[in-house]
């Protein structure tokens, strides 16, 4: 199949209300759980990776894995570099030919978030590359010296000034999901979802998503997210078979058992999502 653009799938998404997974990848047993699940429950799927990965999988080896794992699927599969922060890496990214990138400014004050994003919408849409942008701050990821960043919940009326004045594609919100593991229960704010929705035209995006319950993300998709984001469910699954399997498997079979439960992870959240049947 040609390469698709998250755009493209996320369009059908919004118009028949259903949900699409973004999974990241760090090596070639995770790639291959997303495509064999995508294609086994015909659902269109987003994979790729974000920048702190590029600590465990170099961008000069983990892309062209991705693209032509998208290229050769039987689905369509769009390549999209999640949570990035430095003007380089975003560049690499739409040289080699993601179909979309993110630029995280969720630490960034609001007008420098818009500065900085309007610009490199300016650079992608040329380029035929949509922009997602984070809006409020979902926490959890390291803001450097072992820091964990904290929850701040977009606000309704920012949204839509924000969209207009950067250009955004895609526009990733913050309701009360926390990237990694959940230390308690999550309390999602489904009426800033709706109040987001009905402002803001363009696809909304989820991260945070593992941990969250099924009903959680299917009222979330209801209320109008397209994109949800799942990455620690799918690595937590990889360790729990590994320590299941550990002392009797030898290392190629337990990558195989690691892609295994990756695979069935990911057809749940397929089935969760709604997508399966759609590709």
């Amino acid at each position: 199949m040609p390469l698709y653009t998250m755009a493209e799938i996320l369009k059908d998404a919004q118009e028949n209300s259903y949900g699409v997974g973004f999974y990241n990848a760090v090596n070639l047993e995770m790639i291959r759980a997303y495509i064999r699940a995508a294609e086994d429950e015909k659902s269109p799927v987003i994979i790729g990776t974000a920048e702190v990965l590029l600590n465990y999988s170099d961008f000069d080896w983990i892309t062209p894995a991705l693209l032509s794992a998208a290229r050769q699927a039987a689905v369509p599969v769009a390549v999209h570099l999640d949570h990035a922060y430095s003007f380089d890496t975003i560049m690499r990214a739409l040289r080699a030919g993601f179909g979309s990138v993110m630029f995280d400014g969720s630490s960034l004050d609001y007008e420098e978030n818009i500065r900085i994003s309007k610009e490199i919408a300016k650079i992608a849409h040329p380029m035929g590359a949509g922009l997602e942008c984070e809006l409020g701050k979902v926490g959890g990821l390291d803001e450097g010296e072992g820091v964990k960043g904290e929850n701040v919940y977009t606000d309704p009326e920012h949204a839509k000034d924000f969209v207009t004045r950067t250009g955004a594609d895609f526009l990733a919100i913050s309701i009360g999901t926390t990237h990694g593991v959940y230390a308690e229960t999550p309390k999602l704010d489904f009426s800033r979802l709706s109040e987001i929705r009905r402002d803001v035209c363009i696809p909304l995006v989820l991260h945070g998503g593992s941990g969250l319950s099924d009903l959680d993300f299917k009222t979330c998709i209801k209320r109008g997210i397209c994109k949800v984001n799942v990455y620690t469910d799918v690595i937590t699954g990889a360790i729990n078979r590994i320590r299941e399997r550990g002392e009797e498997l030898g290392y190629t079979d337990l990558l195989q058992a690691a892609e295994n439960a990756m695979y069935d992870i990911t057809v749940e959240k397929i089935r969760t999502f709604g997508s399966g049947g759609r590709a």
